[in-house]
């Protein structure tokens, strides 16, 4: 697992600590119930919080999945994702 799978995997274990780690890489806004719009919001202050970043609120409704999210942060902070 690469550096920024592992650190968003922990935001997402914070955020939504019923989540069994296993089911994250999976994580889809349709899949996780607890995924609201008050949860994507602490999402994304977390996430913001851990890589040291400004998330550009436009394109928060396309980052509806973890893999979505971990590819936008590998735009964001320079660093290449492995799947």
């Amino acid at each position: 697992m690469d550096d920024i799978t592992a650190r968003l995997t922990a935001c997402f274990q914070t955020v939504f600590p019923a989540l069994p780690e296993d089911q994250i890489p999976s994580a889809s806004q349709a899949s996780v119930q607890a995924w609201d719009s008050t949860a994507a919001i602490l999402l994304v202050n977390v996430i913001e919080d851990e890589f040291a970043i400004e998330m550009d609120f436009d394109r928060l409704a396309d980052l509806d999945t973890f893999e979505r999210v971990r590819d936008y942060l590998g735009e964001q902070v320079g660093g290449s994702v492995a799947n």
